[in-house]
């Protein structure tokens, strides 16, 4: 086939009405210019103007974002892939304990949803905690003894116990957290944050996802990549997940007798066929493919120092604990974080899974919370002595939480918890966040809110807020509608977590 009429069969219609408006509107432009005496511009020849004088960044911001004075530049979101059992860390019920193997009352459950997992038992059993509680810091939160060194850190961050979603189920949830909707295929909350803000670093990536390694025995549940995916923006803004063995990115060095000068002819001589595919299809997802074989060739040299560790004090590492020496561990993954943000990636997010203890939660649960107990506290007090913190903004939490029920055997040694959307409790700390504030409260079974209210998408907005962005105004026409984060219903951020 002659290639020129098979270039003409691919154009698309859209294709071909929009290159050739441009053009015509050239024509025109260029008609009245020499009437009027001026000089001819052309619509792209104004736009490589704009571009001269745009922000040398690779990755600037949306103009007019953020919308007002940010408190912080960045966040690390620690996610709990599975639900924690509120009751075992959080949410300290003593009176539980004269309850032990009674059943639920039913005005305490009132008919709600349960899982098909548990809804065949014949009796819904209360099972207490076996773990004991205390209280620490100046405002004297209740804290497991699963937890010892975040317990140490409450004064620094503020928890809200009074979160509940839309979703029963793990996937649909753990969607819901991270896009604010249930449905597949919108942007995660990393994806939005660098659509808008950008990324400070030229070298690294604005949004990266880790994926640390887990001590549970339990069953892990499956991560999709839309947890860290761009849905319907451009995929420049799609998270990068760095491995947690190996070559953080595949394929990232040289093959063997390729210089690096050969590689930066390749990919300049590379980048002129696509803008000149782009100047005849106007498609953006070709200057994206510009943009990420350009951002893999920095990558080349800032990815090295970033996983390169002999700059870090014997008295930081230690401060992470003994695991921080192991490859892709969630400790070593927390470190990595704070090594990100401080180059100027503005998202980093840990998915930590294993937290599905639907049995055995004195053998499994344990181990989840040995994990990112230390960790979490290091990562409070490596930023705040780096002076990082006040402009770093940490979230943790689960997609739900866990039952008072009992799912399967219980004894007062063992127990497991089905799945409880109505309320489970999320922690943040850092920029724009009061330490040592609590909100909400749930009833005496840990089963509903009956104080407070904080729907996953309140904290997406005050996660929003923290940077600096008003979420109702924060947008992306999409199918119609002007998406955004936060979706259609009213949200609001939790003010009283808020610093002044």
């Amino acid at each position: 086939m002659d290639p020129r009429l098979e270039y003409d069969l691919m154009l698309s219609r859209r294709q071909f009405f929009a290159g050739s408006g441009l053009r015509m509107g050239s024509i025109a432009m260029a008609a009245m210019a020499a009437k009027a005496g001026l000089p001819m511009t052309t619509a792209r020849g104004a736009e490589a103007t704009a571009d001269a004088s745009a922000s040398p960044r690779m990755n600037p911001p949306l103009p007019g974002l953020p919308h007002f004075a940010p408190k912080a530049k960045a966040v690390i979101y620690l996610h709990m892939n599975g639900g924690p059992s509120q009751i075992d860390t959080w949410d300290h019920k003593p009176a539980l304990q004269e309850l032990y193997d009674t059943d639920l009352p039913d005005s305490i459950r009132q008919g709600q949803r349960i899982t098909t997992m548990t809804s065949g038992q014949s009796r819904f059993p209360v099972a207490p905690s076996k773990f004991a509680f205390a209280q620490h810091g100046e405002c004297g939160r209740w804290v497991s003894e699963l937890l010892p060194f975040t317990a140490g850190r409450v004064d620094d961050l503020a928890l809200i116990k009074s979160v509940h979603t839309n979703a029963i189920n793990h996937d649909p949830a753990c969607t819901f957290v991270m896009t604010g909707s249930e449905v597949p295929g919108k942007p995660s909350l990393g994806s939005w944050l660098a659509y808008g803000l950008g990324c400070e670093s030229d070298d690294l990536p604005a949004f990266v996802a880790l994926t640390p390694s887990w001590s549970s025995k339990a069953a892990a549940q499956a991560l999709f990549t839309r947890m860290w995916s761009c849905g319907f923006l451009s995929t420049k803004y799609n998270g990068v997940a760095l491995r947690s063995s190996g070559d953080p990115v595949l394929y990232l060095p040289d093959p063997p007798g390729v210089a690096r000068e050969d590689r930066r002819a390749m990919l300049d001589s590379l980048a002129t066929l696509n803008r000149h595919r782009f100047d005849q299809l106007g498609d953006p997802e070709i200057q994206t493919r510009i943009a990420q074989y350009e951002m893999a060739f920095r990558m080349q040299t800032s990815v090295p120092d970033l996983t390169d560790w002999s700059d870090e004090s014997e008295e930081t590492l230690n401060l992470y604990g003994p695991d921080v020496h192991k490859p892709g561990s969630f400790a070593a993954s927390t470190l990595l974080a704070r090594r990100l943000v401080e180059r100027g990636v503005r998202v980093v997010q840990l998915l930590h899974r294993g937290w599905d203890q639907h049995g055995n939660i004195a053998g499994d649960l344990p181990l989840q919370c040995r994990d990112v107990d230390q960790p979490c506290a290091a990562l409070i007090q490596d930023l705040k002595q780096r002076g990082l913190l006040d402009s770093t903004l940490i979230v943790w939490g689960g997609e739900f939480g866990r039952t008072v029920y009992c799912q399967g055997g219980l004894s007062r040694e063992n127990y497991g918890r089905d799945h409880h959307p109505l309320c489970f409790p999320m922690w943040l700390s850092g920029g724009g966040i009061r330490g040592g504030t609590i909100v909400g409260e749930t009833d005496d079974f840990s089963y509903n809110v009956v104080e407070r209210p904080v729907h996953v998408n309140d904290v997406n907005a005050t996660i929003l807020h923290c940077l600096g962005i008003d979420h109702e105004r924060f947008t992306y026409p999409f199918q119609g509608l002007d998406q955004r984060l936060t979706g259609v219903e009213p949200q609001s951020p939790v003010k009283e977590i808020l610093a002044g």
